[in-house]
């Protein structure tokens, strides 16, 4: 900077030639006593040394010589005055810069410094330069620190010690030299000043070093060029890039005061570069919990595979989060779902094991499992024996044929932590995954706790939007995401995409909203909370059947489902990953509550089920289902004929062993059967008779057998047939009639009248 070029400073004063009259003898003010008519100065036109010149022969003790003009003093600015000087005869005097700091009321400043360092001239005829440093700040070389309040100062020389000595002085001038406080001025330090070369070849990574030690509170500049830094990095000072970094995978680089995508972008000159080794330091510095990605979208070719990128640790247990961002897919040939077949050997002492494959080193871990029977959903690999023929799985097969050929397919994730053998307390917060029908969104890792997700999207997943591969769902939490399927225009019974799935407990499933999807969970483990979620799974198909939206693949499930909005779906609640599916001990179906939700729906087909129980094998029951105070609502086309059912595909519920079920409380609208239990009715009996039948079969729970009464109250009298009130008392004789649905009261005698008969359909 130099204020004379960039702004048109005027600083010099004339020549001395072009007269006297604006050099003062006293202190530069106007009205002072100027040099012009002074007896013992003079101009000399022609010296050797000088060509046009001022003399002087000192005669006063100090003897001043200042420009009347003022020169102004600016924050910031720093001006040198200098005059070159010469002694011709008589006494040796000595000789300073000196000025008269005035202030924007032209008083002066006279608690400041107005006279710079002092030079004794000793022989004759020797050219000597003398300067002083003005300036604002008190910075070091600055002789004369005026202040913020200095506005101008009058500016020249003095002359001091004994008089009569003859001196000639060439000019007084003025110069900018702010550039020499740069380095202290500027608030960075230039990483080529410490020896960088950034040519892309050279190891500049000792500069940086260095650089980053000597800032000292001041930023670090990295200018233009390719700075090649071959082993791990740490600065601690604030960094800026013009040019970028180029370090190899394994080479660490920790960005303590930039520890953002925006800081490891700019350093590494590419958002995904940038991406990758913020998650490597992540995982490997205390300083932060959380990698931010400033509302940034990071457009993706490939999967991230976090543990590969991280890749000095496959455990990690600290609580770390990525937040506010976008993923984005963009097309690319890594995004391809890799497929294998294989036939394969099963048994059911092993069940989580398939056996006798060829090239096992070919099927991926993380990949999901299909075949014809005996596979459950959302199965994957979890490991592999290479040197065995054989994998195994997140859950255990169900009475699958002893050989078969099983299909393995690995989806590819924008973001896949199944690298991950153990993997605690993640969080990934305000991060939108736009999968773009290319890709899908996240894969947890393989083993591990409480990884969370929350406040997220996961827009057009061509798979799963969200995959627990292996064991790393462990108390798991999903809490207010939005999940978008690619496929919203595709009949509910042809959708294939998930938004999540979990295999083991304890998951929280919290305030989200799916579309479309279809399935939006599929959920093996026990001990899970589900509340305030939406899920609709609609299609414009008249009548047209709908699919599950949340799938309990556990039948002692231990799970409550509590305030959400079931949207033309269904929960469907099974024993799918049973080894020996049929009934042989335990509580059978068991724990799940279902209380003050929405189930809707409109214009599906009338057979379709809210809650809906498929066993798959013989001799299960019921034994532990409460289904309380929910809206059961169908709207268009025909009513639904029932809010709960049974899928017989492979068995039966053995109703006769139906306990601890409560159906209360509930709200149905376009449903033709109210359920209920226990149930309260009112009979009335037209015809004396000794037998009353109440049918229940209206309100009966998914077909069960009425187990007992429970109480009868008359309305009014009852009467015999000769119209006689009559007390007497019936017994009740559960489990009549086609099905068990009836319960049969018994008289002495014929008794006519109304009732209320309270009755339960289990145990």
């Amino acid at each position: 900077m130099n204020q004379v070029i960039t702004d048109g400073l005027v600083l010099m004063p004339p020549a001395f030639a072009n007269g006297l009259g604006v050099w003062s003898r006293q202190d530069g003010r106007p009205g002072s006593d100027t040099w012009a008519t002074s007896p013992n100065a003079a101009l000399v036109a022609a010296d050797a040394d000088f060509g046009n010149c001022f003399e002087i022969i000192k005669t006063e003790a100090t003897t001043r010589l200042r420009y009347m003009g003022q020169t102004p003093i600016l924050p910031g600015l720093y001006l040198r005055v200098s005059a070159r000087i010469k002694v011709l005869s008589g006494n040796f005097p000595s000789v300073r810069i000196a000025a008269w700091a005035g202030n924007a009321n032209n008083q002066n400043l006279t608690s400041v410094t107005q006279a710079g360092p002092t030079t004794t001239l000793s022989a004759y005829g020797a050219v000597v330069t003398v300067s002083a440093i003005i300036g604002t700040g008190a910075r070091g070389g600055v002789d004369m620190a005026w202040g913020p309040q200095a506005a101008f100062g009058h500016m020249g020389i003095d002359l001091t010690g004994p008089n009569g000595g003859q001196v000639r002085i060439e000019s007084i001038t003025i110069e900018d030299v702010t550039s020499v406080f740069f380095r202290k001025m500027m608030d960075w330090v230039d990483v080529r000043d410490f020896g960088a070369r950034g040519d892309g070849i050279s190891d500049d990574r000792d500069a940086f070093v260095a650089a980053d030690a000597a800032a000292a509170g001041r930023e670090i500049m990295v200018p233009a060029g390719n700075y090649f830094i071959a082993s791990s990095l740490t600065i601690n000072t604030p960094i800026r890039f013009e040019g970028r970094l180029i370090m190899p995978d394994g080479a660490r680089l920790a960005l303590n005061r930039n520890f953002d995508l925006k800081g490891y972008a700019e350093a590494l000159g590419d958002d995904v570069l940038g991406l990758r080794k913020g998650l490597q330091q992540l995982f490997n510095q205390s300083d932060y919990e959380s990698f931010d990605l400033c509302g940034r979208r990071v457009l993706l070719d490939g999967p991230l595979d976090v543990q590969a990128i991280v890749g000095n640790r496959n455990t990690y247990a600290n609580r770390r989060v990525l937040r506010n961002g976008q993923l984005a897919a963009q097309s690319a040939p890594a995004w391809a779902d890799e497929v294998h077949t294989r036939n394969g050997t099963w048994s059911a002492s092993d069940a989580r094991r398939i056996t006798g494959l060829s090239n096992v080193a070919d099927i991926p871990v993380g990949a999901l499992v299909t075949a014809g029977q005996g596979v459950g959903r959302e199965i994957y690999v979890t490991s592999r024996d290479v040197a065995g023929g054989r994998v195994t799985l997140s859950g255990a097969l169900r009475a699958a044929p002893v050989t078969q050929t099983y299909t393995f397919r690995r989806f590819k994730y924008l973001l896949d932590f199944f690298g991950w053998l153990n993997l605690q307390r993640f969080i990934v917060s305000d991060i939108e995954f736009l999968c773009a029908g290319l890709c899908s969104g996240l894969n947890l890792p393989r083993d591990g706790l409480a990884f969370q997700i929350q406040d997220s999207y996961f827009t057009g997943p061509k798979d799963r939007a969200i995959t627990s591969a292996g064991e790393g769902c462990q108390g798991l939490q999903i809490d207010r995401c939005q999940f978008l399927s690619h496929e919203q225009d595709v009949a509910a019974p042809l959708r294939t995409t998930i938004a999540f799935n979990a295999n083991v407990s304890d998951i929280k499933v919290r305030d989200n909203r799916a579309v479309r999807f279809r399935h939006f969970g599929v959920i093996a483990g026990t001990g899970n909370i589900l509340s305030g979620n939406h899920f609709f799974q609609g299609d414009g198909v008249t009548d047209g059947p709908r699919t599950a939206g949340l799938v309990l693949a556990d039948n002692n499930i231990k799970t409550t489902f509590e305030g959400n909005y079931v949207d033309n779906c269904y929960i469907e609640w099974g024993n799918e990953r049973d080894p020996s599916p049929q009934f042989s001990g335990g509580l059978s179906f068991h724990g799940l509550s279902l209380d003050g939700n929405i189930f809707f729906s409109t214009g599906s087909a009338p057979w379709m089920n809210f809650i809906l129980i498929k066993p798959y094998g013989a001799g299960h029951f019921i034994n532990g289902l409460t289904v309380t105070d929910n809206l059961f609502k169908k709207t268009t086309g025909p009513q639904l004929l029932a809010v709960e059912g049974i899928d017989t595909s492979f068995a039966t519920l053995d109703l006769g062993r139906t306990a601890d079920m409560l159906f209360s409380g509930n709200t149905y609208h376009g449903i033709v059967k109210r359920t209920e239990n226990p149930v309260t009715v009112r009979h009335v009996q037209g015809t004396a008779s000794s037998v009353w039948n109440v049918d229940l079969s209206d309100v009966s729970p998914f077909g069960s057998e009425v187990r007992g009464g429970i109480s009868f109250l008359a309305e009014g009298p009852l009467r015999s047939a000769s119209n006689v009130i009559i007390y007497v008392t019936p017994y009740a004789e559960p489990g009549q009639g086609a099905g068990g649905r009836t319960l049969r009261m018994r008289w002495q005698q014929d008794v006519r009248g109304t009732a209320q008969i309270t009755a339960r359909f289990d145990v």
